[in-house]
């Protein structure tokens, strides 16, 4: 791609001196040269120096037997710089306290990886489009405990 149409202002922020399109999305080589898109660059928390993807966190949590979806965000910390919060949505027979979905984790990830905060919900706010709104999410959670965007770490 040479750019966008009429639009040198968005070519410039989206692509690169060497001609590469920067799009946002994370991807991997394997060791054939075959690429696999695992992420999105927004989809990612900074916890303590450490970079967490979200999605690594659902696919874990996806796979409990009482968690219909699962949606992951990082919230402001002021120890942590970020921490990680979990929206589930519960199977409708599911009954189980945010503690117990914490231990299914154990020795599945990382421990600094398992969700500190924990929402159980109906749904998720979604675009028209189907997409998760994820910047929603941190917003009412940055409500919830107290945090703005002056507040923030």
């Amino acid at each position: 791609m040479c750019g966008y149409w009429g639009d040198p202002d968005k070519t410039a922020q989206s692509i690169d001196l060497a001609r590469w399109m920067h799009t946002g999305d994370l991807a991997a080589m394997d060791e054939d040269g075959y690429c696999r898109i695992v992420g999105r660059l927004k989809d990612m928390v900074i916890r303590d120096g450490k970079i967490i993807f979200q999605g690594e966190i659902e696919e874990v949590w996806i796979h409990h037997p009482g968690i219909e979806a699962v949606q992951v965000i990082g919230v402001p910390d002021v120890i942590h710089d970020e921490e990680l919060c979990a929206w589930v949505k519960p199977k409708a027979s599911f009954c189980a306290t945010a503690e117990e979905i914490q231990a299914f984790c154990h020795g599945q990830i990382a421990s600094y990886k398992i969700p500190r905060y924990i929402r159980f919900v109906h749904g998720f706010p979604m675009t028209m489009t189907g997409k998760v709104k994820k910047f929603v999410m941190r917003e009412e959670m940055m409500k919830e405990l107290r945090f703005s965007d002056n507040t923030a770490p």
